[in-house]
């Protein structure tokens, strides 16, 4: 005889005994403090203020508070843009950025790519972004995490500058880190001071990708090792080397072909996992 067991049921729905319930409860404050806690410690950087974060937790569309669809253009990247969820969507505590081979007759597109942004949303001047993803390997992929600046306040591209924290091309064990500027693209000072890098990553895992952002210098990181530092120049007689004094926004993107060269469908489709982007500010 279990003296301390009891089952009670009441219209066919069983109820748990007080202390066993209790007990249950407790495990289950705890478990989620836990999580809570471990995902607050591994947000944290000695030294830096978390300022903006998407963790990716709710499914459906991207966070509309955080992200917008950035629409099609005449950019190669932004050719096969597609407004809907099929190719950018929040799962799993997952973003899914696709590039796929277009299923939609009405749009003169043979592909659709997903590309999201946080203009008019969020933007910021100086500080650290960091953004962990997992790369696709795709003939003709082309994913990108970037930053734009979020208005003309020296001119369209390149003169507002363009700083591309992570490109991948196909199947490449390479990333890419580049600056943009007029002075860089229009006038030809790719080398001094080089603008841009490549690193290894680990293909097939999530890494991490990263920015610092200074008054005087842009550091850029893979997996927590800088890589590559882009300095501004004092002797700029042309006032285009350093553009970057005004707020950016972030891109996400998984775009097909352009710089990649020729994509095979057969390959597709190529898919960006990003787990979460943060942002973060100096601690003063």
């Amino acid at each position: 005889m279990l003296i301390n067991h009891k089952r009670i049921s009441e219209i066919g729905l069983c109820i748990m005994p007080k202390q066993r319930s209790l007990q249950i409860f407790i495990l289950i404050i705890f478990s989620l403090t836990s999580a809570f806690t471990y995902s607050h410690a591994q947000s944290k950087q000695k030294g830096w203020k978390l300022i903006w974060q998407d963790n990716f937790l709710k499914d459906g569309i991207p966070n509309p508070n955080n992200w917008s669809f950035t629409g099609r253009g005449r950019s190669a990247w932004k050719c096969d843009c597609f407004d809907s969820t099929t190719i950018a969507i929040v799962k799993h505590g997952e973003l899914f950025l696709s590039g796929i081979v277009a299923d939609d007759t009405s749009d003169t597109a043979a592909y659709h790519t997903g590309c999201i942004s946080t203009k008019g949303k969020f933007f910021f001047k100086y500080g650290k972004l960091i953004v962990r993803a997992k790369l696709p390997q795709a003939q003709g992929s082309w994913p990108a995490i970037w930053l734009l600046p979020e208005t003309n306040a020296h001119g369209g591209w390149p003169q507002g500058g363009e700083i591309d924290v992570m490109e991948h091309l196909n199947f490449d064990s390479i990333v890419y880190q580049t600056i943009h500027s007029y002075y860089i693209d229009k006038l030809g000072h790719q080398n001094d001071p080089k603008h841009y890098t490549t690193a290894p990553f680990k293909p097939g895992k999530f890494n991490t990708f990263g920015m610092e952002w200074y008054p005087d210098r842009i550091d850029l990181f893979v997996n927590g090792k800088k890589i590559f530092s882009y300095p501004k120049i004092a002797n700029d007689t042309t006032g285009t080397q350093w553009p970057f004094d005004q707020p950016f926004y972030i891109l996400l993107d998984q775009a097909l072909g352009g710089w990649p060269g020729k994509i095979d469908s057969k390959d597709l489709p190529a898919t960006m996992e990003v787990d979460w982007v943060r942002v973060y500010k100096r601690e003063q």
